[in-house]
């Protein structure tokens, strides 16, 4: 199955901020963050129900991609994953 990766304007928003507090100290590691992160979710197409059910959700379709402390979750439905979201891991 080949899924289409549709981001939400929220993870936009948010990967903007991470990216530009990271990059105000270590420049290369926020481009290097940004880089890792795009190909994990890339490589959700291959496997999209390979990570946890989310623990901010009651639904077995939407997941958590965990990178580097931080959590992303997606939604898988028949044709798409969307990517709802980067927040940091803050446990109950």
């Amino acid at each position: 199955m080949n899924y289409k990766i549709i981001y939400e304007k929220r993870f936009f928003d948010d990967i903007k901020e991470i990216i530009e507090f990271i990059n105000k100290d270590k420049p290369q590691s926020a481009a290097k963050f940004k880089k890792e992160l795009k190909n994990k979710i890339e490589n959700l197409n291959h496997f999209p129900f390979k990570y946890r059910k989310s623990i901010y959700f009651d639904d077995e379709s939407i997941r958590d991609l965990i990178f580097k402390g931080y959590i992303i979750p997606y939604k898988i439905t028949d044709t798409q994953i969307i990517i709802l979201g980067i927040t940091k891991y803050k446990p109950f």
